[in-house]
């Protein structure tokens, strides 16, 4: 069942508990001009034991070579208990050809999603909300808006094939979304203090990098401030297939000439920390599962205890009278 309003789509995935398929899809919904769909994995990502949310472009498929989608989204599993126990997933994300899709493999653990007081499973039905703030469109839009407040909603940058000869690049800038020139980077108003604050501590980061197009140089922005963002997530929600990814975002970035020691060493470090999560995380399950067995010998200890209190007590009792002495 699926509702949407505006920038805000409504999933429900009813009868959860009987799903035998390792992914489920949404509806198509159509945002910014651009079609969207959620993609759940009931029984987690590759077995993870968490249940994974993405977004995904619905048609990337039939999408023209060069495509991307530039967005802001925020994925919530309601909590129907209680709002303020939802599980959100936020980000500003860069969609392509390479990468269709962004989520959480490891958005909550599927113990606590089927804990019957947990409020994320009610009536077998989960509640999933997403909100998508398209900020950039490379490529054809998927459907044209109708109202030219929503025209002007994102930067939009057409390619025309029209010609076999010529691709003609075709600007439409919104002024709300008008790029701003940060040591020779066009970033969005949202992104510029996070960039300044970038150069401020790392002056030669980008003194070496070799594409020279604005286009191109926006796109490793983008993809280095994605990258930030995925390393400050929470050890619970960082995912060893997240960690993999960001090791390949690095060494494309290091390859088009940043200068990335820094987020190296803080990539090693969120890695070691990971390792040492899952080592503690085994060590607690064979601690809980010592403690099982502990708590079993000791019951079944006193219930011998037991048994032999109740054998001395009928011994105490069975005194011998005096013919059955003479």
């Amino acid at each position: 069942m699926e509702n949407q309003a505006d920038n805000k789509f409504t999933w429900v995935i009813e009868n959860f508990s009987t799903l035998q398929s390792q992914v489920v899809s949404s509806d198509e919904f159509v945002i910014g001009g651009c079609k969207w769909r959620l993609l759940a994995y009931p029984k987690g990502f590759n077995k993870s034991g968490y249940f994974s949310l993405f977004l995904e472009v619905a048609d990337y498929k039939s999408l023209p070579s060069g495509w991307r989608r530039h967005a802001r989204y925020l994925l919530t599993i309601v909590n129907q208990n209680s709002g303020k126990c939802s599980k959100r997933n936020e980000a500003n994300k860069c969609f392509d050809h390479k990468i269709p899709g962004w989520g959480l493999s490891a958005m909550l653990p599927l113990t606590k999603l089927h804990d019957e007081d947990s409020g994320f499973l009610v009536n077998d039905e989960v509640k999933i909300v997403a909100e998508v703030e398209v900020l950039e469109v490379i490529g054809k839009l998927d459907v044209l808006e109708e109202s030219e407040e929503a025209n002007q909603s994102l930067k939009r940058i057409k390619l025309d094939y029209d010609s076999a000869d010529s691709i003609n690049l075709h600007k439409e800038i919104s002024p709300v979304m008008e790029s701003i020139d940060v040591n020779g980077f066009q970033v969005l108003p949202s992104q510029v203090d996070f960039v300044r604050r970038i150069f401020e501590k790392h002056p030669d980061i980008a003194l070496e990098v070799r594409p020279k197009n604005q286009y191109l140089r926006k796109a490793c922005m983008n993809f280095l401030l994605s990258l930030i963002e995925t390393l400050c997530q929470s050890l619970q929600e960082l995912s060893n297939e997240d960690l993999v990814e960001a090791d390949i975002a690095l060494t494309y970035l290091k390859d088009a000439g940043f200068k990335l020691d820094w987020l190296e060493i803080k990539l090693d470090q969120v890695k070691e920390k990971k390792k040492e999560e899952e080592i503690n995380e085994a060590r607690m399950q064979e601690l809980e599962k010592e403690l099982m067995d502990i708590k079993k010998t000791c019951l079944d200890m006193e219930a011998l205890l037991e048994k032999e209190k109740a054998n001395m007590f009928a011994a105490r009792r069975a005194s011998l009278t005096l013919e059955d002495v003479v």
